[in-house]
């Protein structure tokens, strides 16, 4: 079945036909919000603009030497490293705040989590523009997999998108310089900056077979997390939610109420590289199918344990649904698919999910600085732990799209694509056609 006007439009926004198709074409938010995790706290508080400005105390910071003392380690070398800085360093003056913000950040990577990150003023004040929703980048998630710097998940129509980007590219170099071995947070201050700037990714589709140079045009990305709309010659209802930021509850029981009143016979969920966001959100979401019960397990590392249970009106609880993932369905998308298929609520259609199951908690600082630490990794209702895992679709589908080729070359010679079949939807209408 291929998708007429009004689909293309809706559904595969994200899914654009491009000169090179290399399959599901996504885009790269390159920021470290969502799938670098879960987020706890005051949503709201986000939205707040981190107000620069504010001075580090050095002379504080050089008094704590005398009471820096441990049984465990000994603070007399960091001091001594930091005087030979102070002493000795070509590039004099040594800036006092720089060395300050750097020790801190090094200490957090100390903990070898690509997902613990302490973040400057400066970088916590981008960090909080990207969770409200708008940012300037290429408009694609990435994350470090087995020690390789990828692109996680899309979100649609983004520069990223139209340079041809995809789920699961390695990204090789960034303007030319190798990423091996690179830090999350490094390599997402290089590929981000201001809209109309450029930057060039050097990355691989199919392992070292093909590596090629693409160059992006950074934008500024500020695109809804929800879409909908009654499937074409049918009375079943499509519903895209693309990420779960301070936006997404309200936009998502707009259009709960606006769907409810066409009556559909069932629903497909979308979440295909959806990469996450904020846990809350993510709890409600889930919490319109499950009518009672556990939508999601919290385990910290002293082992205790903090439920999460359904709440709200529970409007979708009699909805046949089936939810499409993929490598890309990430964080908060896993816990809303593990829990609908736990509980029997939901098919769960495509490529296993990406495994991404811990959770953020991101404190704003006195001096405007800011730190996100991992806390806890969750669990589905039935104890599936998700992190590394990731959620193993009831139904597997490796070609989610299939291109169509002209039918006849162009001036080179290429069968050029003019458009791509949505195999992940047509399944998902074939099984609730079946169960309605």
């Amino acid at each position: 079945m291929e998708m007429n006007q009004e689909e293309k439009c809706l559904l595969t926004d994200k899914f654009k036909v491009i000169k090179k198709y290399y399959g599901l074409t996504v885009v790269l938010l390159v920021t470290l919000s969502f799938a670098s995790g879960l987020f706890i706290g005051n949503i709201f508080g986000f939205k707040q603009e981190i107000k620069n400005g504010k001075t580090v105390d050095i002379e504080k910071v050089i008094n704590l030497y005398g009471k820096t003392r441990s049984t465990e380690v000994n603070f007399d070398q960091f001091w001594e490293v930091w005087k030979k800085v102070k002493d000795r360093y070509v590039g004099q003056p040594v800036n006092d705040v720089d060395l300050f913000y750097g020790a801190i950040s090094g200490m957090v990577g100390g903990l070898n989590d690509q997902h613990s990150v302490y973040f400057p003023p400066k970088e916590a004040e981008e960090f909080s523009k990207d969770l409200a929703g708008e940012f300037e980048g290429i408009g694609a998630e990435i994350g470090i997999k087995e020690n390789q710097l990828m692109i996680i998940a899309p979100l649609p129509s983004s520069p990223a998108e139209k340079a041809g980007l995809k789920s699961g590219d390695k990204i090789l170099a960034i303007d030319k310089e190798n990423t091996a071995g690179i830090k999350l947070e490094k390599a997402v201050s290089k590929i981000r900056g201001p809209g109309g700037s450029k930057v060039t990714l050097t990355v691989t589709h199919n392992g070292f077979e093909t590596v090629s140079d693409v160059e992006i045009v950074r934008d500024t990305i500020n695109i809804p997390t929800i879409t909908w709309k009654i499937a074409d010659k049918t009375n079943i209802a499509y519903m895209r939610i693309s990420y779960f930021n301070q936006d997404t509850w309200t936009d998502f029981d707009k259009a709960v109420r606006e769907m409810l009143a066409k009556n559909p016979d069932g629903l497909v969920l979308d979440l295909r590289s959806n990469p996450g966001g904020f846990l809350e959100t993510s709890i409600d979401v889930a919490s319109e199918w499950v009518k009672q019960g556990i939508i999601v397990k919290e385990r910290t590392g002293d082992g205790k344990e903090q439920v999460h249970k359904s709440r709200g009106a529970h409007r979708l609880a009699n909805i046949k649904t089936v939810i499409l993932v993929d490598g890309g369905t990430a964080s908060g998308s896993e816990i809303v698919a593990g829990a609908l298929q736990d509980y029997g609520l939901a098919t769960v259609v495509g490529e296993k999910t990406f495994g991404k199951g811990s959770v953020q908690d991101f404190e704003v600082l006195s001096d405007g600085s800011a730190l996100k630490i991992t806390i806890a990794k969750w669990f589905t209702p039935k104890d599936r732990g998700i992190d590394k895992e990731g959620i193993q679709p009831d139904v597997v589908m490796k070609e989610m799209f299939v291109p169509i080729k002209s039918k006849e070359p162009n001036k080179d010679g290429v069968y050029e694509v003019v458009d791509v079949v949505d195999k992940g939807m047509e399944k998902a209408l074939e099984i609730l056609r079946k169960l309605t």
